[in-house]
């Protein structure tokens, strides 16, 4: 006699987006139910269940290919500049070093190089990349520009044409936002 199959079954009805991520990944619905059935516990609630498994499929992904513009604006705001003092301490930084700060591709900052006239790095006999920390300065307003005020290229390049004097209000608007940072520390440990 054959052993009775049995199917594990949730109901998605209030989760739609939920299920709608899970049937609609590019995976065999094969290996889906493995996915289902290697990271559900029963202990769990079925809505839990669900995150585990959608978080299972996201680590599966490639690492290969563009981010979403989700993940883009969450690291937007994760750049590792630096302060002023230690910056201006050495007078060129590898292009390596600006990509990781950034949290970008080196490819994507020599396009940037490319399209906007104030980076100016100094480039050795073999064609390495050196960023003075004006550069560095001048790429986190640029940075800024694109990634978290979601200017276009073309966009950006006519806000630092019109305004000359952006770089002041952008240092400006730094030391405002960290003066915010430090309130809400502040109310944080008091509350």
């Amino acid at each position: 006699m054959a052993n009775p199959l049995s199917q594990i079954t949730f109901d998605f009805s209030s989760e739609e987006e939920k299920d709608v991520k899970i049937s609609g990944h590019e995976m065999p619905e094969e290996q889906q139910e493995t996915i289902v059935q290697e990271e559900t516990d029963p202990r769990l609630e079925p809505e839990d269940a669900v995150t585990t498994v959608v978080e299972a499929l996201e680590k599966r992904r490639s690492p290969r290919g563009r981010l979403s513009l989700k993940e883009i604006h969450l690291n937007a705001d994760l750049i590792q500049i630096p302060p002023d003092e230690i910056l201006f301490q050495k007078q060129y930084y590898s292009i390596g070093e600006v990509s990781k700060w950034f949290r970008v591709n080196q490819s994507l900052i020599r396009y940037w190089e490319t399209e906007f006239d104030i980076l100016e790095p100094r480039k050795n006999r073999k064609g390495d990349r050196f960023f003075r920390p004006i550069d560095v300065k001048n790429l986190v307003l640029i940075h800024d520009l694109l990634r978290r005020r979601k200017f276009t290229i073309e966009g950006a390049k006519e806000f630092l044409k019109k305004n000359k004097k952006a770089d002041e209000k952008f240092k400006m608007i730094q030391s405002l936002e960290k003066i915010k940072g430090f309130f809400n520390e502040l109310k944080a440990s008091l509350g």
